[in-house]
């Protein structure tokens, strides 16, 4: 579940580097953004994150170059799922201590101190906000998993209608990986728990097309549905938070998710 804000759609069309996908899109698909992490990006760097929030023209002040133009995090003390719900240990988005870039990789550290709740990341590629359909993919593994952390990488609806969301990877790093969707329908749900487990190396994509979606692990098709599928335009965030399953994140804990790289395609 995502916040609740309003999000102003701009066009935007950024493309980082040439890049290979792993698992090559079929004919329709067409490469928009790409990041392989090349460039570093030090702890403390993801800071001044609160301009234009939720659009594409969202910056950090702490980012430069390349990575400040396309890439955007959820602002210091912005609340996560959990807080919003009212559980008695959620968390704050707190970009500045949770991601940095190294080795090529995006590290998201989550963790929570002696008495404050967890300490939550959120990014967002700024050139797939606002779209209809897409092919979203990314490889993944969470490094240091901990009771009382989760993922729910997820495509969010701009106009908040409450039910359209579609999450892929998600649930807790302790447990399996999962996927939703919450069609645009309110009645119906999909949901798949592949068995894979969160501290492996993973390969995720979503595939949403005009009344059609579909989730694939590792290049194998894990879930197919054409019923409710939304039609509205979307935002991939690359939600990272504490848990929703009742399980809390010890004090002094922390978990961690290192992402190689991620691609994102339009339809036709």
């Amino acid at each position: 579940m995502r916040r609740l804000a309003t999000i102003v759609v701009a066009a935007a069309s950024l493309l980082a580097g040439s890049v290979t996908p792993a698992y090559p899109a079929a004919p329709g698909w067409h490469l928009r953004f790409a990041d392989d992490f090349d460039t570093a990006v030090p702890p403390g760097s993801f800071t001044g994150c609160n301009h234009h929030p939720d659009t594409p023209r969202a910056y950090c002040t702490g980012l430069s170059g390349a990575m400040r133009a396309t890439w955007w995090a959820y602002p210091k003390g912005w609340p996560d799922t959990a807080t919003q719900r009212g559980y008695p240990v959620g968390g704050f988005y707190d970009p500045a201590t949770t991601l940095s870039v190294s080795g090529g990789q995006l590290h998201i550290r989550l963790w929570r101190g002696p008495t404050s709740g967890v300490h939550s990341a959120t990014v967002v590629p700024k050139a797939l906000m606002g779209q209809r359909y897409g092919r979203y993919e990314e490889r993944w593994r969470v490094s240091k998993a901990a009771v009382g952390y989760k993922s729910a990488h997820l495509l969010w609806p701009v106009n908040n209608d409450g039910c359209s969301e579609i999450d892929f990877p998600e649930l807790e790093w302790d447990t399996t990986v999962a996927a939703f969707a919450h069609p645009s329908t309110c009645a119906q749900q999909v949901h798949v728990d592949t068995g894979a487990r969160w501290t492996s190396w993973h390969t995720t994509v979503i595939e949403w097309r005009p009344g059609d979606l579909r989730f694939y692990l590792d290049g194998t098709q894990a879930a197919h549905t054409t019923k409710g599928v939304p039609a509205i335009p979307m935002t991939w965030d690359i939600q990272n938070e504490s848990a929703l399953n009742g399980e809390n994140a010890a004090p002094n804990s922390s978990a961690q998710m290192d992402i190689d790289y991620v691609r994102g395609w339009t339809w036709n």
